[in-house]
């Protein structure tokens, strides 16, 4: 799209990517930054602040501009809980009042507790398209990178404290410094700072070991920043032009205020461009793919049901100020259908001039498309099988992938690898958490516990008796030809269609009937219904 196109379509990175540029003024390169603490599973909410910033990111590059995304990983901050879903729970315990990075993997695979979570996050995110810088905070403050901007807040003690005074009920105390120790005898950050002497030396006492110690801020690796300071200190510290932040975060008096204050005050650096994204929530059941016991769905969880392009158009097609569910039931076949036509939409031929009514609508549908995208679109239209026929003929091949692939006679090799990307997530979702109506399984045995009656058996001896000569290479034909069946036996068509349920799937519901019996074909048709014979 042209940059008019973009401007026309008016997608909210675009709208924020240019108003860092006008209040940031023209730059060399512009910085994006987000981060966690790593204190466990970096949840879809979570992730929402990520696929922002990235967004946000792009719509910068889109402009021609020069721009990075950092990414922080807040390992250096107190272990202050043990997560309900990690095993190892005494373990853990343990190592509570310790910084992260010091607490070990309970699954024995990485360095450490912190680095595993954060593992598990930088493999995920590369297959939505997302590859930030990441930068490690404990390794930052253990190489003493911020000794200087330590000394600053230091040194600022009493102006950080007015401007955090600014958005509190009652005061900090006077003994109060903007500092945390981690005990160099325990690790626990149970201290108190007992003297400072007004440039580098520290001196505390650990109120869980009685340890007493003067340590120098430029040597050591137990001392940081509180989160109140250490955010703005960073902001000016990698010269942060925009960063985006939760409800909580940018609510009145939270720590966005008094970070800005901070940042501006004590630091010499204008807050960065911000705005607040609201919450996300979880619809419908996701059964044994749901992580820490139920309690968290994560990225991970979320690509077992949609493909990548689709988490990306499900964040990109949503105001960031607007909640909105990710859904597990059946709203994820509307979610699909959803993307496809707007799939479409990209594709079609847009309307020849910015002023017809109708290129904004076609505008604003190709930015989300464009922006849901892992790279460049391609340059031609995509194959597209729709969900609900997709999970039809995965039922039919009971699972079997390559079997559901094979059935799809024009499927591009070039395409193959995304279409079965798309019938994996189908059939995860019809496994753990289609709804029990959905599913089906076809009947290789005929029911003990069926009795057909007349009527039902006539049904299917003359469904059977039409079969060979019937032409099932046209869905519409066929599909008159068996409404024909019950005005020739004056029946209720609902009798029929339940008949013939009952007969090839053991159940009076199913797939949309003449849709499912034309995907099913003649031959497979024929070889189910002889046990009606």
């Amino acid at each position: 799209m042209t940059r008019e196109e973009r401007t026309l379509a008016g997608h909210w990175a675009d709208i924020w990517a240019d108003r860092i540029v006008r209040e940031r003024g023209e730059k060399d390169q512009y910085t994006c930054a987000s981060g966690i603490t790593p204190s466990g599973t970096v949840h879809i909410g979570n992730f929402r602040e990520i696929i922002s910033t990235q967004l946000v990111y792009q719509a910068l590059k889109d402009l021609g501009k020069d721009a990075r995304f950092l990414y922080s990983w807040d390992d250096y901050d107190v272990f202050r809980k043990v997560p309900k879903n990690m095993p190892k729970q005494e373990l853990l315990a343990q190592y509570l009042r310790k910084p992260i990075d010091a607490v070990p993997d309970v699954y024995g695979k990485e360095e450490s507790y912190a680095r595993a979570n954060e593992v598990y996050v930088e493999e995920l995110l590369p297959l939505v398209g997302i590859n930030p810088t990441y930068l490690y905070q404990s390794k930052k403050y253990r190489a003493h990178h911020y000794a200087e901007q330590m000394r600053i807040a230091l040194q600022a003690r009493e102006a950080i404290r007015a401007q955090l005074n600014t958005h509190r009920t009652h005061d900090l105390e006077e003994a109060w410094f903007p500092i945390s120790i981690f005990c160099e005898a325990c690790e626990r950050d149970q201290t108190t700072v007992e003297a400072y002497d007004g440039e580098y030396h520290i001196t505390y006492t650990c109120q869980s070991c009685n340890h007493h110690a003067t340590t120098d801020i430029r040597t050591s690796s137990s001392v940081k920043l509180p989160w109140r300071i250490d955010w703005p200190m960073r902001w000016a510290y990698e010269q942060v032009d925009f960063e985006p932040a939760g409800k909580d975060h940018h609510s009145e008096g939270g720590s966005f205020d008094t970070a800005r204050l901070t940042s501006q005050e004590t630091y010499n650096w204008p807050a960065p461009v911000t705005f607040m994204y609201e919450f996300v929530s979880i619809k419908g059941g996701t059964g044994k793919i749901s992580s820490s016991g139920g309690e968290v769905i994560d990225l991970s969880d979320c690509l077992e049901i949609y493909q990548p392009e689709i988490v990306r158009y499900l964040f990109a097609g949503t105001r960031t100020n607007a909640s909105f569910a990710i859904s597990f039931d059946l709203d994820v076949i509307k979610i699909y259908e959803d993307y496809d036509r707007c799939e479409r939409s990209y594709y079609q031929q847009k309307p020849a001039s910015l002023e017809d009514k109708k290129f904004k609508k076609w505008a604003k549908e190709a930015r989300i498309y464009e922006l849901s995208q892992l790279d460049k679109p391609e340059a031609t239209m995509p194959y597209q099988v729709p969900f609900r026929h997709l999970t039809t003929l995965l039922q039919i091949h009971a699972g079997d992938i390559e079997a559901t692939l094979a059935h799809l006679h024009d499927l591009p090799v070039h395409q193959r690898d995304k279409v079965k990307t798309r019938a994996i997530c189908a059939w995860n979702w019809i496994q753990n958490c289609a709804p029990a109506e959905f599913t089906f399984t076809l009947q290789t045995t005929k029911p003990a516990d069926w009795q057909l009656n007349s009527v039902e058996q006539a049904i299917l001896t003359r469904l059977i008796a039409i079969l060979p000569a019937l032409d099932i290479d046209n869905e519409e034909t066929f599909g008159i030809k068996l409404y024909n069946i019950a005005k020739e036996m004056e029946i209720d068509s609902a009798l029929m269609f339940t008949t013939i349920y009952r007969a090839l799937l053991g159940q009076e519901k199913g797939p949309r009937l003449i849709n499912f019996l034309f995907t099913l074909g003649k031959t497979r048709l024929q070889e189910l219904l002889r046990l009606y014979q």
